[in-house]
């Protein structure tokens, strides 16, 4: 396997992971399960700004991301409300992200932005629709002849 392998797999699975744990802050949000929003056991009130939208967005963003469908344009939404909730909710209780309590909104944000830079990579949904379906395994090529081109 190269290297250039390897960093596909990591970066697909990265991609997944992520989204995987932004959507279930959503679904925490949005339904208050898995302990409701910030640990309350409820879910945020129906459309209340700016809670309910971020919760939105991590559900919708998340599970894109995680598919791999719209990667680009999810990832940055995702990412843009992160940065959001950073600086609006965390940056003015205090400047570094370990004395204001912004760690996970710096890292998402940060990771998003990465996935959006990268790409959703060859196993996603946007790979597939392309036509740009995962590598398979090494195969012979003897079935292969000149004469067919």
């Amino acid at each position: 396997m190269s290297g250039n392998r390897f960093a596909e797999v990591t970066t697909a699975l990265f991609r997944v992971v992520l989204g995987l744990l932004f959507a279930l802050h959503g679904v925490s949000s949005l339904f208050g399960v898995f302990g409701g929003n910030r640990g309350s056991g409820r879910a945020i009130e129906f459309a209340a700004w700016p809670g309910w939208w971020a919760a939105a967005i991590q559900l919708a963003g998340g599970l894109l991301v995680l598919a791999g469908l719209g990667t680009r344009m999810a990832a940055l939404l995702c990412s843009g409300s992160m940065a959001y909730a950073y600086f609006v909710v965390h940056q003015p209780i205090a400047l570094l992200p370990l004395n204001n309590g912004g760690e996970l909104a710096a890292l998402f944000c940060w990771s998003f932005l990465l996935i959006a830079a990268l790409g959703p990579g060859r196993w996603s949904l946007d790979a597939l629709l392309a036509g740009k379906s995962a590598p398979r395994a090494h195969s012979s090529r003897t079935a292969e002849s000149p004469a067919s081109s």
